[in-house]
């Protein structure tokens, strides 16, 4: 044991007891300390170190806490038995060095966008200090399902500003609606086929393929998804955003909704998902009541968000559940607790039930429509093009007939800087009968349009150089 005592350093920043654990860890890993043998006494290392009883008592019981040492009475510590590690490489391989990052595009027409320059700061700071300091209860684990008082306001607002009928024993408030969709896909059949709209969100195709599941993109006319390609497809879920397509923004009539919610009526494991993403906003008529309110046999799983009507950083969702898959939901998932604080749910609570909210929706509502009209006079500058899906939502398509969108997102990036989406890029299985380019106009506030509208108007005035037309 001489060869392991070493000098202490008693004027350096690591404490001494954890100096003579590390020795101590060192010596057993390396092998120098053999398993059984045994070790020098608390008594006997005190003397040899120079340092006082407690801090050899509190590294030894370091050491025996985390199976170093055994502790046997009468008998003193030994060196526990521990499997051999593997020798380390003589020389860590070399990893290939990323490339710097390109400097990120300006992108003032993302769809993803809102305004949080009208985020209600002071409503909300004065409700999330109310609910911090006078309800202490709301540190206490809630409802796996959200907490009662926040699903019973949401009820009323939604049946009274989306004609949804349900009761808050069928909410489920969840952190968002990536997490909300991958419960919904645990909830129905693993051998559930699902039509996913075409075009659609790229986000639904990755949810659904990454829980391994079957998917088939169905088209979509100026109605919404096809019901007979749908009929045909051998689909048993089908995934919709009625009241505002993304990204081609037609809004489903009652015809429509009608013959999809009999599609699902036709067998028992049929269901609909209705995305109703946006719904909230509506510039040319009051908004369209969602399908789930037609739904009479529990075939219609309902699913909204916050992130787009107040902030994406709110990261509150839920979801309405038929009675059917309420059952499953309490059976597979009612022992988690809720995956947004209550401290947040109980502000949005209060939010929605002192009429702050529709205050909110009224307000932003009216500023983007403004720029909803900025960006439809900009773009009435274009020859040859159209404007669709505009009635509705935070996005608008701009048709240019003749154009390879391709051809002009690219330009728009080594030209301008400036990211741009084709209608293309949310396509699966045929690509778009003429180009278009998806604009969003929620974050386009007057001094990007200023500043990026000209290099838009640039692009699309340009005349279909051979490269498009090929």
């Amino acid at each position: 044991m001489a060869d392991f005592l070493f000098v202490p350093d008693s004027a350096g920043d690591t404490p001494l007891y954890e100096q003579i654990y590390r020795r101590f860890v060192s010596e057993i890993q390396s092998g120098s300390l053999a398993a059984g043998e045994k070790v020098p006494s608390k008594r006997r290392l005190c003397a040899h170190l120079g340092v006082s009883m407690s801090t050899v008592e509190t590294a030894y019981s370091l050491l025996v806490a985390e199976g170093y040492l055994d502790s046997r009475p009468r008998s003193g510590y030994r060196v526990s038995p521990l499997l051999p590690l593997e020798a380390p490489a003589a020389e860590a391989p070399a990893l290939p060095v990323s490339p710097p990052p390109a400097p990120p595009l300006a992108d003032p027409f993302s769809t993803g966008a809102v305004d949080t320059s009208v985020f209600p700061y002071s409503s909300w700071a004065r409700l999330t200090r109310d609910a911090v300091y006078q309800n202490p209860d709301l540190l206490q684990r809630g409802d796996p399902q959200g907490d009662r008082e926040l699903r019973q306001v949401l009820c009323h607002f939604l049946r009274e500003y989306r004609g949804v009928v349900c009761s808050p024993e069928q909410l489920v408030i969840g952190a968002g609606m990536e997490y909300l969709l991958d419960l919904v896909l645990q909830l129905l059949p693993r051998e559930a086929v699902y039509a996913l709209e075409d075009p659609g969100y790229r986000s639904t195709y990755r949810a659904v393929a990454n829980q391994g599941l079957r998917v088939v993109p169905i088209p979509v006319d100026d109605q919404g998804m096809d019901c007979a390609t749908l009929e045909a497809s051998g689909a048993t879920v089908a995934y919709v955003t009625p009241s505002h397509q993304f990204p081609l923004g037609v809004t489903m009539p009652a015809g429509r909704r009608t013959q999809l919610l009999r599609w699902a009526y036709a067998r028992p494991d049929r269901y609909l998902i209705e995305d109703d993403y946006d719904s909230e906003f509506r510039y040319t008529s009051r908004p369209i009541p969602a399908m789930q309110g037609l739904d009479r046999r529990g075939r219609v799983v309902y699913v909204g968000t916050f992130s787009r009507s107040i902030a994406p950083s709110i990261r509150v969702a839920y979801l309405i559940l038929p009675p059917a898959l309420l059952a499953r939901y309490r059976a597979q998932f009612s022992y988690a607790a809720s995956t947004v604080s209550r401290f947040e749910q109980q502000v949005l609570c209060r939010f929605i039930g002192d009429g702050l909210y529709a205050r909110h929706l009224r307000r932003v509502g009216g500023l983007y429509r403004a720029r909803r009209g900025q960006l439809l006079e900009l773009l009435s500058a274009i020859p040859h093009s159209a404007v669709t899906g505009s009635e509705a939502g935070l996005h608008l398509l701009l048709h240019l007939p003749g154009r390879d969108e391709g051809t002009l997102c690219a330009r728009a990036a080594a030209e301008f800087g400036l990211k741009l989406r084709g209608l293309g890029e949310f396509c699966r299985a045929a690509p778009p009968r003429q180009a278009a380019l998806v604009l969003g106009f929620a974050g386009l506030d007057r001094e990007r349009l200023e500043a990026y509208g000209p290099a838009l108007l640039s692009l699309c005035r340009q005349e279909p150089s051979a490269l498009d037309k090929s």
